[in-house]
């Protein structure tokens, strides 16, 4: 996630660096041909290039309001998550005896587990990294033969607490109530994994890169009667921009794909590992993740 920090300049042009290419390329042919067929090639109003740069400001927008969309949506399961992982431990505390302990703090423990899981599932990555640390070796072995690691961690939290009503140590209200609260996990799985699954339309972004491109060529059409000393560097300028937005959109819409614009999963995890430490009182609590320069990850 993009901190509210000064972000590299070399970020932003690494972005758009084969489409500048592409811009400068056209925009050099573009300005050769119609100086060697100035004859063949007719003027060109300058109200076309107008129109569709306006249509293509209107195509970005409503781009870049599904793609924000998509991760405000990402960022909202992620913050319920941080709330029911607290509750869940308060009920934990509340409902269980206190002689029962050491289960209250395996519980909390594989719910971080689960935690760290999901966000490196969403990312593609190794959902059984680090886990070692929360969790026992009985319980590796045992998600490894699942495809969907955080949901098999969560059902070894469901089965355990089960068996906690079943010796009596768990009301049945009380186990209600817990369950409700896994049952929010699962949902706000299920909600980070439709958001991961559900690709937006790749033509959207092949058909919104055409018309930039014939925006440029009419521009720079357009305007022949310029030096090219001028015009180049002025179609540069304004077809980055479209294109900067365009990625800043594409970008966003994907917010699990191991970005510096990904909602910060990790970062989150973190925050919640902390949280369910000092509420067990623990001694080794970790300190909350640094940010990598201008983004939390």
């Amino acid at each position: 996630m993009l901190l509210n920090k000064t972000i590299p300049a070399a970020y932003i042009l690494r972005k758009i660096k084969l489409e500048v290419l592409y811009v400068l390329i056209i925009g050099l042919l573009v300005n050769y041909l119609t100086a060697e067929f100035k004859y063949l090639i007719p003027q060109m109003p300058i109200a076309i290039p107008t129109f569709i740069g306006t249509a293509i400001s209107v195509i970005l927008s409503f781009k870049i309001n599904q793609s924000y969309d998509r991760w405000w949506e990402a960022r909202k399961v992620w913050g319920s998550i941080v709330n029911d992982s607290r509750s869940f431990v308060l009920q934990l505390q509340s409902f269980i005896s206190k002689s029962k302990s050491n289960e209250i703090k395996e519980l909390a423990y594989r719910h971080i587990a689960w935690c760290f899981s999901l966000g490196q599932s969403l990312r593609g990555n190794d959902a059984l990294e680090n886990l070692d640390r929360y969790i026992s070796q009985k319980d590796i072995d045992s998600i490894k033969q699942h495809n969907n690691k955080p949901l098999a961690l969560l059902q070894l939290n469901t089965l355990q607490i089960a068996a906690l009503r079943e010796s009596g140590n768990l009301e049945l209200f009380s186990h209600i109530q817990i369950n409700n609260t896994l049952v929010n996990f699962s949902n706000s799985m299920g909600m980070a994994e439709r958001i991961k699954t559900t690709v937006f339309p790749k033509t959207y972004r092949l058909f919104l890169h055409f018309f930039i491109y014939i925006f440029v060529v009419t521009l720079s059409i357009a305007l022949n009667n310029i030096d090219s000393f001028f015009e180049i560097p002025l179609l540069l300028v304004i077809s980055s921009a479209f294109f900067l937005l365009e990625k800043s959109a594409t970008h966003l819409q994907e917010p699990f794909n191991n970005k510096p614009t990904d909602t910060a999963v990790t970062t989150i995890a973190t925050t919640i590992e902390i949280n369910i430490k000092q509420l067990l009182e623990e001694d080794h609590v970790p300190e909350p993740l640094a940010p990598h320069g201008y983004y939390a990850m």
